[in-house]
């Protein structure tokens, strides 16, 4: 396992950061790691980002000790699963749900055992993973592209024609406080979450993903009136605070997998920033 804990950090810092600060802050670089777990865990609203790829064998999700101080993984906590590699498996408690890329997994507070399993070593599946604290039990629920809330935006003028798909949200799969979906780009569109937002309720996290291997994301955060970037990869993700905006520009479409934790549910619940304070 790979694991470590990052702290949250004040705007007002994070205009002094060199982009080697802002990485080491804010970037999760290695998301996917053949045969193993990645985990980070971020005092931003104590959500916890994981990777699972399993290869030949199972991968059994622990407690994380260092994480959790508890018996198991989910018992004060919920998670929810985006497959973005090949066909797999997770055992809930001995259910199996078998997970096609892009489709979704819930899992709700006080499961006791969690498997992760490929249906071919060589095609792995890439469970991307956000876990957030919980403190009532929703039930476990499987969601495909043709049960998740599709959302339709921008346009081709703008450069940012998309749509959304909602999984785990109000009107959706139930949770505790989880929020989780993905977004995807038309092809010829490249801007993201544009104009952009902020939203001091709920932070967020962004996994970029369907990107070419020699494309990239311009990742856009800080405070509007004095913005930060980070250069992004396919299957890298990166850590929104609640305080700064979130949007980015590729060199080609992609799609990116959001989940949010904090105060409510509401999707819609943002601070619009106006295009002309944008610094």
């Amino acid at each position: 396992m790979i694991k470590e804990i990052r702290f949250a950090s004040h705007p007002e810092d994070v205009k002094k950061y060199t982009t080697k600060q802002l990485r080491d802050h804010y970037l999760l670089e290695n998301v996917m790691e053949a045969g193993e777990i990645t985990a980070l865990y971020t005092m931003h609203d104590r959500l916890v980002t994981l990777g699972v790829v399993p290869t030949e064998n199972t991968i059994s999700l622990p407690a994380i000790d260092d994480f959790t101080k508890a018996s198991f993984f989910t018992e004060r906590r919920e998670l929810g699963i985006i497959n973005v590699g090949g066909a797999g498996t997770v055992v809930v408690d001995g259910e199996a749900f078998s997970l096609d890329k892009k489709e979704c997994l819930y899992i709700g507070k006080g499961k006791q055992e969690i498997k992760f399993g490929s249906e071919a070593g060589n095609a792995p599946a890439e469970f991307y993973i956000n876990s957030c604290p919980a403190h009532k039990t929703y039930p476990t629920q499987k969601g495909t592209i043709k049960d998740a809330n599709r959302v339709d935006l921008g346009s081709k003028a703008s450069c940012n024609e998309r749509t959304i798909f909602q999984y785990i949200h109000p009107d959706g799969i139930q949770s505790c406080q989880l929020v989780m979906g993905f977004t995807e780009l038309k092809n010829g569109s490249i801007w993201n979450t544009f104009p952009p937002h902020t939203h001091l309720r709920r932070m967020e996290v962004y996994f970029y993903f369907d990107m070419p291997e020699d494309q990239m994301v311009l990742h856009l955060m800080g405070t509007p009136e004095e913005t930060r970037h980070l250069v992004l990869n396919n299957k890298q993700a990166v850590i929104s605070p609640e305080w700064s905006i979130h949007s980015g520009a590729g060199s080609s479409a992609y799609s990116f997998i959001w989940a949010m934790a904090g105060e409510n549910k509401e999707f819609t619940d943002m601070d619009g920033c106006k295009l002309e304070d944008i610094r």
